[in-house]
């Protein structure tokens, strides 16, 4: 077992990291315990009041991202902001705005799914005492996947009419589309599971696989970065090459080999400024000025705090679906199709 001393100098060595670990921590058991409630809701409905009633946590919407996207191209085309899953589009929006200058914060911060992957690359280092190389090759195959996705995804939204876009924001299906995915992860089997497991199984292999090739939300948010506004950059006349960065890079980009980090799988984590044995070799910058290293996650937070507060604070968080409508739909969500 490690020393006291061991995890206070770690904590001095690498401070961004810790906190890192800790708010994904914190944001994942957070999200359990929106999941639990979430299950909690539907039961009292599903078995026609026999269980206590529990609020249902708005945040259960960021979970949807598709009729999000939905609801984002309504409110831009017409003004009309989505009131069946306003949450949902409050943090897509954020989430996508944010990727302008923060780079994918959200990912390499407080993504569940990002999470998950980290600690699967971690126990795959555990059992295998390291993860292994993709070869650059097999990189580039694999990489056009998730922009593939992306642009299916994309596609279908652009394309569908804004009268059916509408329609299908007030539709029973999208009503309880939050419903259909409890459902579709409590009788989780078949191509769903064989997937999940698939995925689990690279990853222990191959750190962040999911993240790095086959996740379009990531994709999406991953676009703001190609106006370049944040970026890492390195210092090559005190780069001793030591390759340190690109050794504790999550996403595995290169960065010993570039001058400036322009690539979109850069999640902002701080990982390689923190790992640089050199003073203000690797740098993170905004506009091309140099900022402090808590800068980005810092601001990320701040902004992510005050648009849920001010969300709430005029009436765009909270679904306008009664207790008396979810009282007739939520029992027979399971046979509701679009």
């Amino acid at each position: 077992m490690k020393s006291r001393n061991w995890y206070v100098k770690q904590l001095k060595r690498k401070p961004v990291q810790i906190t890192r670990y800790v708010v994904q921590a914190v944001f994942l058991l957070f999200l359990l315990y929106v999941g639990l409630r979430f299950y909690l809701f539907y039961m009292h409905f599903e078995t026609l009041g026999e269980t206590t009633f529990v609020e249902r946590p708005a945040a259960v919407e960021g979970f949807l991202p598709l009729g999000s996207l939905v609801a984002l191209k309504v409110w831009l085309l017409e003004g009309d902001f989505d009131p069946i899953h306003p949450a949902g589009l409050v943090l897509l929006a954020f989430f996508i705005g944010s990727g302008f200058i923060l780079r994918k914060s959200f990912c390499s911060w407080i993504c569940p799914v990002g999470t998950a992957n980290e600690l699967t690359g971690w126990l795959g280092r555990k059992i295998f005492k390291r993860n292994f190389e993709i070869p650059q090759w097999l990189v580039w195959f694999l990489t056009p996947i998730k922009y593939v996705l992306l642009l299916v995804f994309i596609g279908m939204v652009i394309q569908m009419p804004i009268f059916s876009a509408k329609a299908f924001l007030t539709d029973q299906y999208n009503k309880v589309s939050d419903v259909k995915m409890l459902l579709l992860f409590i009788n989780i089997g078949g191509i769903t599971l064989k997937a999940i497991i698939i995925i689990f199984v690279l990853s222990l292999f191959f750190r962040n696989f999911w993240c790095r090739f086959l996740c379009p939300y990531g994709a999406l948010i991953g676009l703001g970065s190609i106006f370049r506004i944040t970026k890492i950059q390195r210092n090559e006349d005190t780069c001793t090459n030591c390759e340190m960065c690109t050794k504790v890079c999550p996403q595995r980009v290169q960065v010993h080999k570039v001058e400036t980090v322009l690539t979109p799988n850069c999640t902002a984590c701080m990982s390689c400024v923190e790992a640089c044995p050199i003073k203000d070799t690797l740098n993170m910058t905004v506009a091309n000025k140099k900022v402090n290293k808590w800068f980005v996650p810092v601001t990320f937070f701040v902004l992510f705090f005050v648009i849920i507060g001010i969300a709430k604070l005029t009436g765009h968080w909270e679904t306008i679906i009664s207790y008396e409508e979810w009282k007739k739909l939520l029992p027979d969500a399971r046979y509701i199709g679009h």
